[in-house]
C-alpha cells in the first residue's frame, strides 16, 4: 500500500464538475493499492496518516499530527502510485491490485479511518477526478507499507 500525503491548507476533488469532497487544513491522501495489500495494511496506513507528525507546533517544529490539530482528511484513490517506471518510458502496472481488490481496500480504508479517527472526505473510486489543493509548506511525504 502506498500513500502520498500532502499537508494542505485546503483541498477538493470533483467528478464531472460535481464536488465529491473538500477539506480545510489537513491532509490530502493519494492512496495506491498493490496486489499484495490486505486489511492489515489498511489499519497501518490509517494509523500512520492520523498520527504522522507533519504539522508545526508553536516553535515551528513538525511535532503535531492530524489528530493533534483536529485537521481534516481527503482520500483519493490513485492506482498510478503502483506504477513501475524502471524500464522504458511507459509505466507498467503489474504491481497494482485488481480493480475489485483495490475498491474493496479503498472502501475498507475509509470505513476504518472513520471508525477509529474521524470523518474523512473522499473522491470517487475509479473515476476521472480533478483534484485541487494548496500544499502547505510545501510538505509532501511518500509512505510505503
Amino acid at each position: 500500500m502506498i500513500g502520498l500525503i500532502q499537508r494542505v491548507s485546503r483541498a477538493s476533488v470533483h467528478v464531472h464538475e460535481q464536488k465529491t469532497g473538500s477539506i480545510g487544513r489537513g491532509i490530502l491522501l493519494l492512496l495506491g493499492i498493490e496486489k499484495e495489500d490486505n486489511h492489515e495494511h489498511v489499519v497501518k496506513m490509517a494509523r500512520k496518516v492520523a498520527k504522522i507528525r507533519i504539522f508545526e507546533d508553536e516553535n515551528g517544529k513538525m511535532n503535531n499530527s492530524l489528530q493533534d490539530i483536529k485537521g481534516e482528511l481527503l482520500v483519493v484513490s490513485q492506482f498510478t502510485l503502483a506504477a513501475d517506471t524502471q524500464k522504458g518510458n511507459r509505466p507498467g502496472f503489474s504491481n497494482a491490485a485488481a480493480n475489485s481488490l483495490s475498491e474493496s481496500l479503498y472502501n475498507d480504508f475509509i470505513q476504518h479511518y472513520q471508525n477509529e479517527y474521524g470523518v474523512c472526505q473522499q473522491g470517487k473510486f475509479g473515476a476521472n477526478m480533478q483534484v485541487a489543493l494548496c500544499n502547505d509548506g510545501p510538505a509532501t511525504f511518500y509512505i510505503k507499507l
